[in-house]
């Protein structure tokens, strides 16, 4: 027997707000899942919310072009080459010939040993003097002497050995004579980069599919914008913190869009980012700044420093940071303002309070791990620093206090700070966003609202 008196609608889903929780005749959910697209794309918003993201990045990604046509470099600017470091002119070579001979025969210049070996320089001269040394004949396989030889001694004590039929890079200094004028500098290591980077390529297309292939599409975008864009516009003598800021707008623009597609989701991750960004740039300015440092702490920046004095160094420092805390900035993004569509999706019902509280639980979680797993990257990237001074048995406070450490100390916390930041902005946004989201017709993961029908019938009863 049916009964005439239907089921009140739930208080979370009022008539005016959209369709039944059931089917279009006001029956059990059709497919038997109240919210048929809960893991699919999320549904469109109305086109007042998408006129006003509109407004917000519209402007921004013309200021962004703007910016890249009025930096652009044309290429980095020609200097004459100092030979010192990696400002060298380099050619490709290959080991021909190995053989081992002693090394106070090919040594002859070198001071005697004292006999003294409870120093590394002492235990070095010594080996030098009575050990065995490597005679490589190197041939020299590009450029404008290809096809000439030399010979490279290897010494016991050294970190790099050499392998007959290895490929090598060679220094030329056109200055010098002709038998000093090449010289090994380090191992030919393109092969085994190139395997591995296609094993990453594979890898990231099997699992992803189309999402990887457009992440991969967006990662060598970004390496484009890096090396045609960044580089040469600093080296051309642009303000660098203007430069990375344009610069990783434009990255963060291709990366995001490409990888997750022209929706308002992934505009709401971008404003996060951008906001987040913005952040970074203000505390790492202020910072930098005010604990003096000078961003010229190691031979390449004294390099750098040398060849362009104009460069602002600190400008550098502070151009590393923001570039830097791009990529894991895009990932929180991105993860909070997804987690927050699909619990609106999960729960309709949710206002943007709710929505915002469940979406920092999250974001509380990803805080921890993100955080943790930026400092552990910028400590391995330092740590044959970190134990030098653990050798020298510097206090705490001493290595901290040293420009080297302060500078990864204020890299780290300033992008952790915009990081931490990222969560609740993106969060809050993610939710303003949804909760607003009412003028589509169509419920987030459901069908469109049926006009009329037994469905209808019965609520008016």
């Amino acid at each position: 027997m049916t009964s005439t008196t239907p089921p009140p609608p739930p208080p979370s889903q009022p008539p005016s707000d959209g369709p039944p929780p059931g089917g279009h005749d006001g029956g059990p959910p059709t497919g038997g899942h109240g919210h048929s697209h809960s893991h699919g794309p999320a549904a469109p918003v109305s086109r007042h919310l998408r006129k006003v993201i509109a407004a917000v990045l519209i402007p921004f990604a013309a200021a962004v072009v703007v910016g890249l046509l009025v930096l652009w470099p044309g290429g980095a600017p020609p200097h004459e080459r100092t030979g010192v470091g990696m400002d060298r002119q380099t050619e490709q070579g290959s080991v021909t010939k190995l053989e081992q001979v002693d090394c106070s025969d090919v040594n002859v210049s070198q001071p005697p040993p004292t006999g003294d070996t409870s120093t590394p320089e002492g235990r070095s001269a010594q080996e030098q003097a009575t050990g065995r040394c490597e005679k490589a004949t190197i041939e020299v396989t590009s450029g404008p002497h290809a096809g000439r030889t030399f010979t490279e001694i290897v010494q016991p004590d050294a970190s790099r050995k050499l392998s007959r039929g290895q490929g090598v890079v060679v220094a030329y200094a056109p200055d010098a004579p002709e038998e000093l004028q090449y010289s090994v500098t380090d191992v030919d290591r393109k092969f085994p980069l190139t395997l591995l980077a296609a094993i990453f390529a594979v890898a990231v297309v099997l699992v992803g599919r189309m999402r990887g292939l457009m992440a991969l599409v967006a990662l060598a975008a970004s390496f484009a914008l890096l090396t045609l864009f960044i580089l040469p516009a600093i080296l051309q003598g642009s303000n660098p913190l203007v430069v990375a800021v344009v610069g990783a707008s434009a990255i963060m623009l291709i990366a995001l869009y490409l990888c997750h597609g022209l929706t308002a989701r992934t505009s709401v991750a971008v404003l996060g980012t951008l906001v987040s960004l913005l952040l970074i740039g203000v505390l790492g300015s202020v910072f930098i700044g005010w604990a003096a440092l000078t961003g010229n702490t190691d031979d390449n920046t004294g390099l750098i420093h040398g060849l362009y004095p104009e460069i602002d160094m600190s400008g550098l420092l502070l151009a590393g940071v923001i570039i830097g805390s791009l990529g894991v900035l895009d990932d929180v993004t991105v993860t909070q303002t997804s987690a927050v569509w699909e619990l609106h999706q999960a729960d309709p019902s949710m206002g943007r309070r709710k929505l915002y509280r469940a979406g920092i639980r999250i974001g509380r979680d990803h805080i921890a791990s993100v955080v943790n797993t930026l400092v552990l990257a910028y400590a391995g990237a330092a740590l044959p620093l970190l134990l030098l001074f653990s050798i020298a048995q510097s206090s705490v406070g001493m290595v901290a206090n040293s420009e080297l450490v302060a500078e990864e100390i204020v890299r780290t916390l300033v992008g952790s700070i915009g990081l931490v930041a990222s969560v609740p902005v993106t969060t809050a946004l993610a939710a303003l966003v949804v909760s607003a989201d009412k003028g589509t017709g169509v419920p987030v993961g459901g069908a469109p609202a049926a006009r009329g029908g037994k469905g209808r019938r019965r609520r008016k009863r």
